[in-house]
This record gives structure tokens, C-alpha cells and sequence, in this order.
């Protein structure tokens, strides 16, 4: 799974207002996933954050945090077998449940605990999340819980990760090629085994504890320093999977659980052959993007047709490998920017504009849409680290780049938009330094685990859609919410009233719909209306200016 674009209704609405194994054998290096050890070491982390609990204060690292926001962080250890051992610090938010109805703020509603939120990755920050229960759709379940975010190992302030200084990490303007010479893929294969070196040397003998399985027990000790018996979570994309694993190993700690956006648990697709899935599923969802854009060529110009809109994309792809506009922004900026439309169709509007004024001959709004964000390197390089570090230590992974060469040449015949670029992001893996684990078989049986929802989109193309199904079946009595004939990815809280409704019966009664349960799709955007993300910001910052200064509640 790619982390560079990744990020959920819940997360983007918050940033955008505040700013698979392979079929070889197993390497001799392979390590069991972990057993009564790490269990143990569980246990006692726990039991010592019940007692220590977590010191909520001011939030200095969140911008605009508002008074009722409070911060604090919870000590894990390191290494789960050795619980005694060197311990790191995660950082954690809160805002509190308000107990207020949103629709009669007389009435007092019933707190039903915490509602702790991860936005995927790996490698998202989840310390801004508890700013979305000022936003309208979120009320209710604001209302109901205290509201959790946090940065998992090795994210932002949580002992970070580093693979390559972070000035050095915006690489620009690049090429993308859909069909790589020989010469380019050697250049690709140093690059890769060079970060991978990099990660050692910057992130030292700790490196391999930053795992899935790691990101799990962290959860349980998290759940125990906020004082729960039993967690109630909200895991989107990667968080999925993790979730997944943590109700493989804690059942009895689960009070309920979604999992928005299921990435396929299946240990045979973690995580090489899940990627491969996800290039072929971008496809599909790049062409539904040329499709809209040809049904509104009154408004861009760029064809009548998805194979003209395809054209035009090609036309600017020379172009901007003969002369980078703004002096940063080539094919591979290009490919990145509409890698995005791929996620969330609410940057259909934004990408059609830009590419239809570049070819007009205004690059500006090209330039301002895929020119590297400098000023957040940092974060990027930290976020790529963390990314690399944990799907490299989760799983096997091909060595011989002759495996990745052939498995990736054979999908890009079809499926050439996302391959390759694709398979560049994670090759490191094949280099890794450190020891990898065999995936956790995801799986929980009658009664053991109270039944979680899952959500997804049918052309969800970052975590494509038989990734829930499988999950469904492993996971005894989880019932599956399907957005129809839609692919944003992340649809918990978004532009669609009926997901929204199963989620709010889910997280404020209990209520579980039928095994399998559809939603008509979201409506699509149009190009001149403001999109549902546009909006919804513009709502964020207001309730920040509007509750900025007021005192926390309870304080």
C-alpha cells in the first residue's frame, strides 16, 4: 500500500482545514510473528499503563488545537519480549465526549467510553483526529465518546523513524515511465538498496521492532492507559489491517470495532501481492476519473472521450519531461498529483483544471497542485520511513529483482498507470536489512470476538474491494457495508448519508446491520459546485475560530 497519498474522510477534512508474500521460499531470516513472550511482555505494558494512566495537558505540536483538546503520551516498549527493556514514547490526543445531544443541548447523553481513531499509512498521524467532532456528521458520536488520536511507533513525535535527511527526500522534477528501460530500472535498484541502507543507519538495531504486530500492542496498551476495559476503535486503510490483527490477538479486549476500507489480511498477499492488487485496481479507477472528466469536456476541454482525456494526459507528460513546469514539476509529479484523483474523487475538479490550464498554457495551478510541498519534508521523509520500515519487517518479500521485474512488466501491459511507480516505492523491501516475520493469519471464531463493521467502496482502488470480503470472512459475525459503484477511499463520515446512518447505529446503539449491507453511491462531483471535502473544511475552520480560547471541558 502506497502511504504517499493516503488519508481518510477524517484525516484529509483535518489537514485540509489546518493547512502480499510472494510464492518463493522463506528467507533464513524469516522470524515467527511473535508468541508467548511477546504476549507476556503485553500483558505486564499494560498492566503498568492501567496504573501510570496519561498526564493530558496542553497540545503544543497541533496546530490550532483548541482548549479542549489535551495531550499526553504512553510508554511502550520497544521490543514486546523484553518489557523491561528500552521503552519509546507515543504521543496521544483527546478531546473529551461533550455529553451534549446535538440536537437538544439540554439534554445530557450517556459517555460510552473512548473512541480511539488510527488513519492509516503505515506511517498517517492520527494526533489531529479529535478536531473532527466539530464537524456536523460527527456530533453525535463526539457527543457519545472522548475522542482519541495518536501517532503510532515511529510517526511524528513517537520515537520517529528516518531513512534519508529530509532535504534530500524531495526528489524533483523525475521521470515515470510506464515501460522502464533496462537502464533506469538499475538506476532504481541502487536507489532502492541505498534507502534501505539508509533506514538501518538512521534508524539503528531498533529498526525491526517497527512492525503491524508491534502497532497491535501498542493499541492494547493504549487502551489500557486511557482507562478501558475494552477498546472501541475506528481503523481506516492500513489501520485495517492492524485492527485485524489486534482482534486476532486481544478478542475479549474488543468492545467494537470499524474497519473502514479493509487492506486483504490474507497472509499470502501481505504485502507484495496486496500491492500488486492495488496497481491493477488504479487502473480501473483511473479510468472512471477520464470518464467523468470526458462527460464534462464543456467544462475542461480535454476530450469527449476517456481515450481523448488520455491523450491529453500523454501530451503533457512530454511536455513536462522536455521542460519541467515551475522548474519542479515532471512526469513524475504529474503521476503523483493524479495519483491522488485515484484515492478520492473529490480531486476529480482540482486535477481536470489544473491539466486543462497547463495545456492552455498556464502551468500555475499544474505547478501549485504537483510541486513538491517543501516545507513539509520532514514529515513526508518521516512518514516514507515509517511506511517502508513496517511492510519491509511485516513479510517476505522477493530478493531477486527479476521476480519484481517479471511480476510488474507482465501487470503493466494492462494496468499501466500505477505499476511501476508502484513497485519502485517499496523495492527497498527486497534489500531490507533487517529480519522479516511471517503475516499474523488473521482469523477469530464464533463468539470469540463481538462483531465488528467493516466498510468499503466497490472500486476502492487503494485497498480494493475483495480485501473486505476476505477480511468478512475471517472475522466470525462482522457484517460488510458496501458503497456501490463508488471508489473514495475512507467512507466512514463522508458524503454518504446511508454509510454515515450504519455507522452512527453501530458506534451509539450497537446496532449491526444484515451480514451485508449496500448504500447507493455518493453522488459524483461536479465541477461547479465546491466538493464535499472543500465544504466540510470550510465548516472545520469555522468551529475552530468559533471554540478557539474556550475553556476544556470538565477543566
Amino acid at each position: 500500500m502506497r502511504a504517499a497519498a493516503v488519508r481518510t474522510v477524517a484525516g484529509s477534512l483535518v489537514l485540509t482545514a489546518l493547512a502480499a508474500a510472494p510464492s518463493v521460499g522463506a528467507p533464513a531470516d524469516l522470524q515467527l510473528p511473535g508468541g508467548t513472550a511477546e504476549l507476556r511482555g503485553t500483558v505486564r505494558a499494560a498492566a503498568r499503563a492501567r496504573v501510570a494512566g496519561i498526564d493530558f495537558g496542553a497540545c503544543p505540536g497541533v496546530p490550532e488545537a483548541p482548549a479542549t483538546m489535551e495531550c499526553g503520551t504512553v510508554s511502550v516498549p520497544l521490543d514486546y519480549a523484553r518489557p523491561e527493556g528500552r521503552h519509546i514514547e507515543l504521543t496521544v490526543s483527546r478531546v473529551r465526549a461533550t455529553q451534549r445531544d446535538p440536537r437538544n443541548s439540554k439534554r445530557r447523553v450517556p459517555r460510552q467510553g473512548a473512541l480511539v481513531f488510527d488513519p492509516g499509512g503505515p506511517g498517517g498521524d492520527g494526533m489531529s483526529f479529535p478536531l473532527i467532532g466539530l464537524l456536523p456528521e460527527w456530533k453525535p458520536v463526539a457527543a457519545a465518546y472522548d475522542l482519541v488520536g495518536y501517532a503510532p511507533r515511529g510517526v511524528g513525535r513517537s520515537a520517529p523513524l528516518s531513512c534519508e535527511d529530509p532535504k534530500d527526500f524531495f526528489k524533483a522534477p523525475t521521470p515515470a515511465p510506464t515501460h522502464p528501460s533496462p537502464a533506469y530500472k538499475k538506476q532504481r535498484i541502487a536507489a532502492a538498496r541505498a534507502y534501505a541502507q539508509g533506514c538501518a543507519r538512521r534508524s539503528g538495531a531498533g529498526l525491526r521492532f517497527y512492525t503491524s504486530l508491534n502497532n497491535a500492542r501498542d493499541l492494547d496498551v493504549l487502551r489500557a492507559a486511557l482507562g478501558e476495559d475494552r477498546l472501541t476503535y475506528l481503523g481506516a486503510s492500513y489501520g485495517t489491517y492492524f485492527g485485524a490483527l489486534y482482534a486476532t490477538l486481544f478478542p475479549s479486549h474488543v468492545r467494537r470495532m470499524v474497519l473502514d476500507s479493509a487492506v486483504n489480511p490474507d497472509p499470502d498477499r501481505v504485502w507484495y501481492r496486496d500491492n500488486l492488487d492495488q496497481s491493477a485496481a488504479f487502473e480501473s479507477r483511473w479510468a472512471d476519473f477520464r470518464d467523468w472528466v470526458a462527460r464534462h469536456h464543456d467544462a475542461y476541454r480535454l476530450g469527449r472521450t476517456a481515450k481523448a482525456v488520455q491523450g491529453a494526459y500523454e501530451t503533457a507528460r512530454r511536455r513536462l519531461a522536455a521542460k519541467p513546469a515551475g522548474g519542479s514539476v515532471g512526469p513524475g509529479q504529474l503521476q503523483g498529483a493524479f495519483l491522488n484523483a485515484g484515492y478520492y474523487d473529490d480531486a476529480w475538479p482540482l486535477g481536470a483544471a489544473a491539466l486543462s490550464a497547463y495545456l492552455k498554457g498556464d502551468d500555475k495551478p499544474l505547478v501549485a497542485l504537483a510541486a513538491p510541498y517543501r516545507e513539509g519534508a520532514a514529515e513526508a521523509e518521516n512518514s516514507a520511513a515509517v511506511y517502508t520500515a513496517v511492510e519491509c519487517n511485516d513479510a517476505p518479500w522477493p530478493t531477486d529483482f527479476r521476480t519484481w521485474d517479471r511480476d510488474n512488466t507482465r501487470l503493466a501491459r494492462r494496468a499501466p498507470f500505477e505499476t511501476w511507480s508502484n513497485a519502485w516505492a517499496n523495492l527497498p523491501c527486497a534489500y531490507w536489512p533487517a529480519p522479516r516475520q511471517r503475516p499474523l493469519d488473521v482469523r477469530t471464531g464464533p463468539g470469540e470476538l463481538p462483531p465488528p463493521l467493516i466498510l468499503a467502496a466497490e472500486r476502492d482502488a487503494a485497498t480494493p474491494y475483495e480485501g473486505a470480503l476476505e477480511l468478512r470472512r475471517r472475522l466470525s459475525g462482522a457484517a460488510l457495508v458496501t458503497e456501490r459503484d463508488a471508489g473514495t477511499h475512507g467512507v466512514a463520515y463522508g458524503p454518504n448519508a446511508c454509510v454515515n446512518a450504519y455507522v452512527d447505529a453501530y458506534l451509539l446503539q450497537g446496532r449491526l446491520p444484515d451480514r451485508h449491507a449496500a448504500c447507493a453511491p455518493h453522488a459524483e462531483p461536479r465541477p461547479d459546485r465546491p466538493t464535499f471535502q472543500e465544504l466540510r473544511a470550510r465548516q472545520l475552520r469555522a468551529a475552530l475560530e468559533e471554540t478557539a480560547g474556550r475553556p476544556a471541558a470538565g477543566k
